[in-house]
């Protein structure tokens, strides 16, 4: 069994609240928008990351992670885009990558709204954990906990910090 913490558009925000829950993970994957490498290096050196970069990450970024992060985890094909929308409004880019090859698990931010929910079409679970920074217009920040065991995709957890403000 894996325990994955998953966040995005941290917009180069980390602090003890975030780490407590990475601290808790085997993996921590990072759905784009980090802003900083000050915010990755920190998850780094406690935890394994898997990250893609997002709209707003530089060159230096973009350089160390991928905009597409396809992989194994256990048995569960897992894809990690930043801009990747909604069953069944993927954006185009994402909607023929998914067609052609359907992950199990997809995993998108972007859009700061916390959503997971399935696709019937593609037999797969979308999720965006929401915004973990504090830059935006969300006024809770959002993270997601789940365990992968084998094939199974369980214990779902949303993390919820206070408003921002």
């Amino acid at each position: 069994m894996t325990k994955i913490l998953l966040l995005s558009d941290t917009h180069s925000y980390i602090d003890d609240d975030i780490l407590k829950y990475v601290k808790q993970a085997d993996e921590v994957w990072h759905a784009g928008d980090i802003g900083d490498l000050v915010v990755t290096d920190a998850i780094k050196a406690l935890k394994p990351l898997r990250a893609v970069y997002g709209n707003i990450d530089h060159a230096k970024i973009r350089l160390e992670f991928p905009e597409n992060n396809r992989f194994q985890c256990e048995e569960v094909d897992v894809f990690i885009t930043h801009i990747g929308g909604y069953p069944p409004k993927y954006n185009m880019r994402t909607r023929d990558l998914i067609k052609e090859h359907p992950p199990r698990l997809f995993i998108c931010g972007h859009s700061h709204i916390l959503k997971v929910m399935p696709d019937k079409r593609y037999n797969l679970i979308h999720m965006n954990p929401g915004a973990a920074g504090k830059h935006g217009f969300h006024n809770v920040r959002t993270m997601l906990r789940f365990t992968i065991n084998g094939r199974k995709i369980d214990n779902l957890e949303v993390i919820e910090f206070p408003k921002r403000y």
